[in-house]
């Protein structure tokens, strides 16, 4: 399979898992962080970020901006995740994509909520309210993780799945 091609399947994959965040969904259930890391290992381009970032602006677009705090701190954690992705690219295998998955969760659960602590008078700034703050957040944290390896196994293994297919016509047509 061409590399264009490749690309061209990559995209595709990403902006269907895109639209599936403008359709009612649980709390944080989103294929966001798993588009970044999927990206990130696929596209390995410097410009391959700005896809997942876009699908997230096109998103909060129609549904609705938040504060430039809490935004700055999802699109951070989205990048995060688009980076550990280009760490993975070189190691695909179920347990990195999973392992890969959490570590993105964490990372983007670790972020917002310390934004939302940071920046707001929610919680008193002490060690405390971080803690409280954090506490709070964990039924939102149980989505972030089931979504994010949810729509991990989804994206890499519907990917997987046409590069078998695509092989095998490949072979297909050899032998004709």
């Amino acid at each position: 399979m061409s590399t264009r091609t490749k690309i061209f399947s990559v995209i595709a994959i990403i902006l269907l898992a895109a639209s599936s965040r403008l359709v009612e969904h649980p709390f944080n259930f989103t294929p966001i962080a798993a588009m970044a890391l999927f990206a990130g290992c696929y596209l390995r381009a410097k410009w391959g970020v700005l896809i997942p970032l876009a699908a997230m602006a096109i998103g909060d677009y129609f549904i609705g901006f938040y504060e430039w705090q809490v935004m700055a701190s999802v699109y951070f954690g989205i990048t995060a995740a688009y980076l550990i992705g280009w760490v993975l690219s070189k190691r695909v295998r179920w347990y990195n994509v999973a392992f890969s998955s959490l570590v993105s969760s964490i990372v983007f659960f670790l972020l917002t909520n310390f934004s939302v602590w940071a920046f707001f008078s929610w919680y008193p700034h002490t060690w405390a309210g971080l803690v409280n703050c954090f506490t709070l957040a964990l039924p939102f944290f149980r989505n972030t993780i089931a979504g994010d390896l949810v729509y991990s196994v989804v994206l890499f293994g519907a990917f997987e799945l046409v590069m078998v297919l695509a092989a095998r016509k490949k072979l297909a047509t050899e032998r004709a």
